[in-house]
């Protein structure tokens, strides 16, 4: 069967218990319970998607260089000079060399 037709058969089954429900009650406690069976609908229907967790080589040390590089940016944007020209190039240049050495190292280390 479609997993379309799947999904539409187990929501509207879900919704027919809702038509019970009072009107006169709360609407986020209905809101949260309409919200919870398109949930458990969709993941027993479709199936729970796992997120693939990538980039296991960024760290802490990773972030402050991009902090780094956000404040080059900065200061390239505020005075557009010569000096900030090559300040931001230069840490532009060194992030790449970070980044790629830290992806060399983990990868290594996983082959290993």
């Amino acid at each position: 069967m479609d997993v379309r037709i799947q999904y539409q058969i187990k929501i509207s089954g879900r919704f027919a218990v809702l038509e019970n429900l009072s009107d006169s009650g709360d609407i986020n406690r209905s809101w949260d319970i309409i919200k919870e069976n398109i949930k458990t609908s969709a993941t027993v229907g479709l199936g729970l998607y796992e997120l693939e967790h990538h980039k296991a080589w960024f760290d802490v040390e990773c972030s402050l260089y991009l902090d780094q590089k956000r404040q080059a940016k900065m200061q390239w944007l505020q005075d557009p000079n010569q000096r900030t020209t090559e300040n931001i190039k230069n840490v532009r240049r060194n992030n790449s060399r970070h980044f790629r050495n830290k992806r060399r190292n983990v990868c290594k280390l996983q082959v290993d």
